[in-house]
């Protein structure tokens, strides 16, 4: 199905529980926020598409010992088809609890 940016705010609160449900279970973290930026980018490209922008800051045990990218990498992993079918923009702060700050 196609969406529009207008589908967005109806669309996104279930993109984001899909979001933590997906993440939690592939790498336990101790601290998940998901943000929805989409607001901030309205009348954008991916907007237009009726695919959200967020912000996901998560701290996992499981990125001990990985580099930035390879975190990157596994949670665009973990999140799949969201990927491409409901994420436009997605701004990652993935860190090990040791490298909180």
């Amino acid at each position: 199905m196609t969406h529009t940016e207008a589908d967005i705010p109806r669309l996104n609160p279930g993109r984001i529980e899909r979001m933590r449900e997906l993440l939690a279970v592939a790498f336990e973290p101790v601290e998940l926020v998901i943000t929805d930026d989409s607001h901030k980018h309205a009348g954008h490209g991916g907007g237009a598409q009726g695919h959200g922008h967020f912000s996901v800051r998560i701290v996992s045990p499981k990125f001990a010992g990985m580099l930035p990218l390879a975190r990157h990498r596994a949670i665009y992993a973990a999140l799949g088809d969201m990927m491409t079918d409901d994420i436009h923009a997605l701004a990652i702060d993935a860190r090990a609890p040791e490298t909180t700050a």
